[in-house]
């Protein structure tokens, strides 16, 4: 969330990089910023992206919003699959994961 916030927020935002959680546009300011590319990782079963906490509906709503979002869904149902420190690490899906914000991060 903090750092959906400080995309939505500053002024000086060059890009955002979501993982495993997206939250409503408005819950930050009215509309998502011209100029500012995001992503949004997350798995297409996970309980609480994709079901319980509505971020699946919510990075949809972007996505829909503005060319400047992209959503890339994982298949699985892990929460935090990108960090290799937990059980849930998920090694194809991550590597994936990392690929994308690497290409994205070429462009900012």
């Amino acid at each position: 969330m903090p750092a959906q916030q400080l995309a939505q927020t500053r002024a000086d935002a060059r890009g955002a990089l979501l993982f495993h959680a997206c939250a409503p546009v408005s819950e930050f300011s009215e509309q998502w910023p011209d100029g500012v590319p995001v992503q949004v990782h997350g798995m297409d079963a996970d309980p609480f992206f994709a079901e319980e906490e509505g971020d699946l509906d919510a990075a949809r709503e972007l996505v829909a919003s503005t060319d400047q979002a992209e959503l890339f869904l994982y298949p699985g149902n892990e929460h935090l699959f990108a960090d290799s420190s937990l059980p849930s690490y998920e090694p194809t899906a991550a590597h994936l994961l990392m690929d994308r914000v690497l290409r994205f991060l070429g462009k900012v």
